[in-house]
């Protein structure tokens, strides 16, 4: 199975923001017993480089660890030399979509009209994330499966463990977690990376049962 169809049949994309970088390893494992096994670090998190390097020596293939928020061709390079598996991007880049593409690694884009997501997807995407998510709700994900049945959707901005399921039933092939899942400023003791875990697992109890 390819990192795509993992990525795919674990559904659960974490999304890492806002963490120290001595706090990535801690709270990828967190996630991993909690059942999440695909990470998004953001390239604003001090020495993501390093900290996606980190990740991959110490999880190796249990982990799918990929870059986020990347806005660039050149940050996408960046983060695919120290090991990213997937490039997150909030807007369409298509420069950025072919660098992904180029060095075999999955595409993300983040999209919202179905403009933005055809044209992401004819550039090249594996999967559109459809943010923010929670502008219009449901609903408006559920219409876009419409007339773009074909076309891979991901909900990012706004997914909880309250509508996970409804997007899920609305045909999301996987869906991103961002505070609803971590706060990497609470994240202080044990007891909160083990919260983490329960956190995850409640998501993963749902993803199952979807």
């Amino acid at each position: 199975m390819n990192k795509l169809e993992e990525l795919k049949q674990g559904k659960l994309v974490a999304v890492i923001r806002g963490a120290r970088p001595d706090q990535i390893v801690p709270i990828a494992r967190a996630l991993k017993e909690g059942g999440i096994r695909t990470l998004e670090i953001t390239v604003e998190t001090p020495k993501v480089c390093d900290s996606i390097e980190r990740v991959k020596e110490e999880f190796g293939d249990d982990i799918i660890a990929g870059a986020g928020t990347v806005l660039d061709p050149e940050t996408a390079r960046e983060t695919i030399m120290a090991g990213a598996e997937f490039i997150f991007s909030p807007t369409v880049n298509v420069e950025t979509i072919k660098m992904a593409k180029r060095y075999g690694v999955i595409s993300i884009p983040g999209a919202f009209t179905p403009t933005e997501i055809l044209t992401a997807y004819e550039h090249g995407a594996d999967i559109i994330k459809v943010f923010p998510a929670d502008a219009l709700g449901v609903g408006y994900f559920k219409n876009i499966k419409g007339p773009l049945p074909h076309i891979p959707l991901m909900p990012t901005g706004g997914v909880n463990l309250d509508n996970i399921a409804s997007f899920l039933k609305a045909g999301a092939v996987a869906a991103g977690l961002g505070g609803s899942l971590i706060n990497p400023a609470k994240l202080v003791s044990d007891e909160d990376y083990s919260e983490l875990t329960e956190t995850a697992k409640k998501f993963s109890y749902i993803v199952q049962n979807s």
